[in-house]
Formats: structure tokens, C-alpha cells, sequence
């Protein structure tokens, strides 16, 4: 019986394929990193959104939930809280009410998050 007659390896093939394996890895790691991204905006939304609704139904964000949202936002890795243009007094039924958040997460990038509505209260 005739063994079947093997090729000579080539280099080139071996680059090829190592070369497709080190961009595959490349891709799979940027997109895991921007996927950690994403899921910290959500989460960074959705307290945002808490606290909005609790100013419709008060009119405003007092000094306590102003203490709570910046703590949350603490331990979702968001440092140096800016709230400037949150309505932190008192607005009548139906004014606008908003909530805007800014701050850097750990990694140095920049967040912001604005949130308007009505006052209910």
C-alpha cells in the first residue's frame, strides 16, 4: 500500500495563519473592552434614571439623594461629580426639572449624563 505523498511545509502558510490568529485576538480583546464600556453606561443610565424619577415626584433633588446618586456613582467607579445644572430646589408643578452628571471613570475617560423631565409633585 502507497502512503499518500505529503508537501513541503511552507513558511508563508504558517505566517498567514499566525498572522489571522494575532488580528482575531486583537479584535476579541478591543471588543471585550469596549463591551465593559457599554455595560458601566448602562448602569450609569439607569441610576440616573432612578433619581430623575424621584425628582418628578418631589420637584427636585434634595441634599440627601444628591449624597445617595453621588455615593452610587462613587461605586460604580465615577470620581469628581459635577452636578452643576441639576435643579436641586424647589420647581413648581409641570416646570422642567433636570439632572445633569458629569465625571471621569477610573480610565481617565469623561462621562456625562443629562436627564430632563417634568416636576409631578
Amino acid at each position: 500500500m502507497d502512503k499518500p505523498k505529503c508537501e513541503d511545509g511552507n513558511v508563508g502558510d504558517f505566517m498567514a495563519v499566525s498572522l489571522c490568529m494575532i488580528a482575531m485576538t486583537t479584535i476579541c480583546v478591543a471588543f471585550l473592552a469596549n463591551v465593559g464600556l457599554i455595560h458601566k453606561k448602562i448602569q450609569i443610565n439607569q441610576l440616573a434614571r432612578e433619581y430623575i424619577l424621584r425628582m418628578e415626584t418631589q420637584g427636585y433633588l434634595d441634599a440627601v439623594d444628591v449624597t445617595a446618586l453621588v455615593d452610587g456613582l462613587n461605586t460604580l467607579g465615577v470620581s469628581d461629580v459635577d452636578l452643576s445644572g441639576t435643579t436641586l430646589t424647589t420647581a413648581g408643578y409641570g416646570a422642567e426639572i433636570s439632572l445633569n452628571i458629569t465625571g471621569k471613570l477610573s480610565d481617565g475617560r469623561q462621562i456625562h449624563e443629562e436627564r430632563y423631565s417634568t416636576a409631578k409633585h
